[in-house]
């Protein structure tokens, strides 16, 4: 179990000092993931001979796995891990994985070190951020963690000027490696600045983590190294067969998979104080997965961007300006430095539209936001058939598009995570963010998929996201009051 304890430390921003512990731990953990990821798909196809098909395959494949694992690591962690531990062994993991990044025939093992450690690494740091509040209900929580998200862009805009240009200009294994470096800073300052925590991210029996967890950690990171090379092994043995089963099929395996580890960690456990769940918790789960279900509309539009964005601002996007060539992975930091810049007005405007009487329910927010997305979708979709008939469009409309999608992402994913740390039962809130983790799974998978999925058909892809993308936001809004319900949310508005 985990113990919400705020520091008694306050920053100058009346937030707990553990918030920037956590904020510069994120920070430089998605320096190395989209330093990484911004390099990914142009890497695949222009180094390594890739298709387009194929190197969209790979990608979706690999952000859905990412952001599989973490209802595994959640679940590990609210049992026997604890937070804290579980970030720092999927750190080390990471690390592994992205200096093994910069050797070409490593690539699949070093994806597969890069998923496992995430699942260790990305929903018990979220985690540990609700933990800083000892209550659910203090009125900071959702401002820090738009704080927190901000933390999450920064490192998400700087990674591709970094990452991005070394790996272009001087070669890839430059960017991988720099990549693997932010990671190991993020270790570096979370175990310095572990005094200002208290005890968020631990267990009831744990203390802060010393030289005396380093042999458990070290068992860890070591069976889940063993592991990915097990699974590579299989996966030579089993791929065959796997390929005949339908995307429906593999879906469903996975989604039984998913339902099964719920249940296992549902019930009570023997060596806790914690009674079964209550209906009404029982009515909280239910809430957060419904509307989980919605957000993949979201995420697999949104998620475009770093794979037929990314590819368009390669190959349909005049990058020359002044005679410079804009590096294609600079694209990719327009998304986090908007971010950066609109967070605070956005934690601003809920707070105040939060006291009015037009407040939204956070259930609401987020179907504004797939609206929202939405019509970037058809914005993009005409940006693309005057690329089409133009050959190249000029940058300024690919970063247009990007804004949009942005606003939209400011209006869903903050709300989201600040939605699940708040509702769900504290015995399960890890394993809950895992879960909530999943609609990106599922998303990543269907954005290197979908491309493929409409191929021969009469829908063009951003066309098909703009429908989908805005009927989903509708149907949640229209679903509101029953979530709000579910959830204990009935306070706002619809």
């Amino acid at each position: 179990m985990t113990q919400s304890v705020s520091s008694d430390v306050q920053t100058s921003w009346a937030q707990p000092a553990g918030l920037r512990v956590l904020f510069l731990t994120e920070m430089w953990e998605r320096f190395s993931y989209y330093g990484m990821r911004a390099l990914l798909v142009i890497y695949l196809v222009n180094a390594l001979g890739y298709s387009r098909e194929n190197a969209l395959a790979l990608y979706g494949m690999y952000t859905g796995l990412v952001y599989f694992t973490p209802l595994l690591g959640g679940a590990l962690a609210d049992r026997y891990l604890g937070q804290r531990q579980a970030v720092v062994i999927g750190g080390l993991i990471m690390v592994a994985g992205h200096f093994a990044m910069a050797f070409e025939p490593l690539l699949h093992f070093a994806l597969g070190l890069l998923i496992v450690g995430n699942g260790f690494f990305k929903p018990n740091v979220s985690v540990m951020v609700g933990d800083l509040y000892a209550d659910k209900s203090d009125p900071r929580r959702a401002g820090g963690y738009s704080i927190f998200y901000m933390g999450i862009n920064l490192g998400a805009f700087i990674a591709p000027l970094i990452a991005g240009t070394l790996g272009e200009k001087l070669g890839w294994h430059y960017g991988f490696a720099v990549a693997g470096l932010g990671m190991a800073l993020g270790l570096v300052q979370l175990l310095r600045g572990q005094h200002l925590l208290g005890r968020a991210g631990l267990r009831a029996h744990q203390t802060a983590l010393t030289w005396a967890d380093a042999r458990r950690i070290v068992v860890w990171v070591s069976a889940s190294v063993l592991s990915v090379a097990v699974v590579l092994v299989a996966w030579r043995v089993l791929g065959d067969w796997y390929g005949t089963l339908s995307s429906l099929t593999r879906g469903l395996l996975m989604a039984a998979g998913a339902v099964s580890l719920l249940f296992w960690v549902a019930q009570p456990d023997r060596t806790s104080e914690h009674p079964p769940l209550s209906r009404s918790d029982w009515g909280k789960l239910a809430g957060i997965l419904g509307v989980m279900v919605f957000v993949v509309a979201f995420w697999t539009g949104f998620e475009q961007k770093a794979g037929t964005m990314s590819l368009f601002a390669d190959q349909q996007t005049d990058r020359n300006v002044a005679g410079f060539v804009v590096p294609t992975s600079w694209f990719q930091s327009i998304n986090p430095l908007t971010i950066v810049l609109l967070a605070p007005v956005f934690s601003w405007a809920w707070t105040r539209l939060d006291r009015s009487r037009f407040a939204l329910s956070d259930v609401a927010k987020q179907g504004w936001g797939m609206v929202v997305l939405g019509l970037g979708c058809l914005l993009m979709t005409e940006v693309q058939a005057l690329a089409d008939v133009q050959g190249k469009v000029a940058p300024l409309w690919l970063a247009g598009v990007i804004v949009i999608f942005t606003l939209g992402e400011l209006m869903l994913s903050p709300v989201g995570l600040s939605m699940v740390s708040r509702v769900a039962p504290s015995r399960l809130v890890a394993l809950m963010m895992g879960a909530w983790m999943l609609s990106f799974a599922v998303a990543n998978y269907l954005a290197g998929s979908l491309e493929r999925f409409l191929k021969g058909t009469d829908w063009p892809l951003f066309q098909f996201l703009a429908l989908t993308s805005m009927g989903a936001g509708a149907l949640l809004l229209v679903l509101t009051p029953l979530f709000n319900r579910l959830m204990g949310l009935e306070k706002a508005s619809t």
